[in-house]
């Protein structure tokens, strides 16, 4: 037909389709760089409306206590720090490691055929000379 108006829904003939969606590209940018700006922002504000005056530290840990390594072989031998060792040395060895630092903690490691005795014997004569800290070492059971 000669003289009538173009057909806008039929876009093929065109190529002048009009667009009826919004485009939301440039609103999600002006969303993402004011959600960057206010992540920046906020921990300074933060810290500055709370006052807070944070202390300095040459390092980032504090020192970590010292461990005393206890072993119980099968026979049911004292060894401490590898050296085959007496009942009163253990307890010489424990009260000196206490005396040089009070956060002392035993590392205790058993054979699993030694005898139950020997490993109370030692934690007992730990207990005595007032390390209470310790741990038994172990090894995971495969699956």
């Amino acid at each position: 037909m000669a003289g009538s108006a173009p057909n806008l829904s039929d876009s093929s003939e065109h190529g002048d389709a009009v667009i009826s969606g919004i485009n939301v590209t440039p609103f999600v940018d002006v969303v993402l760089v004011l959600l960057v700006i206010f992540m920046i922002t906020a921990p300074a504000l933060l810290k500055d409306t709370l006052g807070l005056q944070l202390p300095k530290a040459a390092t980032s840990e504090g020192a970590k206590p010292k461990a005393l390594a206890i072993a119980i072989n099968e026979q049911g031998q004292i060894l401490i720090e590898g050296a085959l060792s007496s009942e009163d040395e253990l307890r010489t060895r424990a009260r000196a490691a206490l005396e040089s630092d009070p956060a002392t903690q035993a590392l205790i490691a058993a054979d699993e055929n030694s005898r139950h005795a020997a490993l109370v014997l030692v934690i007992d004569t730990l207990k005595s000379v007032g390390l209470e800290r310790f741990a038994l070492q172990v090894r995971r059971k495969e699956p």
